[in-house]
């Protein structure tokens, strides 16, 4: 009992790491660029559908296909930003959402025609395959994996949003737009450059869960309302928020799916219900 409760966390830990991931930049774009784009998911299944092309077409390691995936959904997220996001800043949410919804469906629609409907296969390496002994006891390789990029991925993005002159930048941005451009920021290369990082990390979660999360046309739509349960739950606009909120979440509905399978789905939208109402703010709110 107890080596399958700690196997369900272990799990849970690794589920939630990834979603953690892709959310993240959900997270930046809500909290400090105050634009709710529902079509987050969009650049995610982008950057998965890179990697398994790059991987069956071209014979591209695993490993390098991973930047590519990060490189591409960046570079159309950046693209997308410069046509289309910018003239919605300053928008009403509800055009942003009718706007970002619309994007996800052209994604969706784009990728049936592309790739058809059918779930892509991925081509582990052989040392992500199988199980490894952790102090005992046997865990996933490939979850074992996913948990030590995201500690990385989270460490960085921590020391560039807190302690990097672009994250001053970011910040003064956010907080303030007439007197950062005063101060001689440039507000515009800022936003688009900050709208490319946080596509570009939804594209690597997108490479990364093909094997946990899978991937079909159906991924924005599928995984939308997690993503935005992270950042709502986490608080948008914070690193640590989404992250522990992720790992929580994550627990929790492996949890429930393991031990509890006929409840579905309840588990993790009645502990959403319970942490909203604990914290309608969210667990850590941006810091003004």
């Amino acid at each position: 009992m107890l080596i399958n409760l700690i196997g369900v966390l272990f799990d849970g830990v690794a589920y939630g790491s990834l979603l953690f991931l892709i959310s993240v930049g959900l997270s930046v774009t809500m909290g400090l660029m105050n634009f709710i784009n529902l079509a987050h998911g969009a650049f995610a299944m982008l950057g998965g559908y890179v990697c398994v092309t790059l991987l069956s077409r071209a014979g591209v390691p695993f490993l390098l296909s991973l930047p590519g995936a990060f490189l591409a959904s960046a570079l159309a997220g950046l693209i997308l930003e410069r046509l289309l996001y910018r003239r919605l800043y300053k928008a009403s949410h509800l055009d942003q959402v009718l706007f970002s919804i619309g994007i996800t469906f052209m994604a969706v629609a784009g990728a049936t025609w592309l790739y058809g409907p059918t779930q892509q296969p991925v081509q582990l390496p052989d040392w992500l395959r199988g199980q490894v002994s952790l102090f005992g006891l046997d865990v996933g390789a490939y979850r074992l994996f996913l948990i030590g990029v995201v500690v990385l991925i989270t460490l960085a993005l921590g020391w560039l949003i807190e302690r990097t002159r672009f994250g001053a930048q970011i910040r003064a941005s956010v907080d303030n737009q007439q007197a950062a451009a005063g101060l001689g920021i440039n507000v515009s290369r800022v936003f688009s450059l900050t709208f490319a990082l946080g596509s570009g990390l939804a594209g690597l979660g997108g490479g990364l869960g093909i094997d946990v999360l899978g991937l079909d046309p159906t991924f924005p739509l599928k995984y939308m309302v997690y993503f935005l349960l992270v950042v709502a739950v986490g608080g948008a606009g914070t690193i640590k928020g989404p992250l522990f909120a992720a790992i929580i979440l994550g627990i929790f509905d492996v949890a429930g799916k393991y031990y509890v399978p006929e409840t579905g789905a309840f588990v993790i939208y009645a502990l959403m219900v319970v942490m909203l109402i604990l914290f309608p703010a969210g667990l850590i709110g941006r810091k003004s």
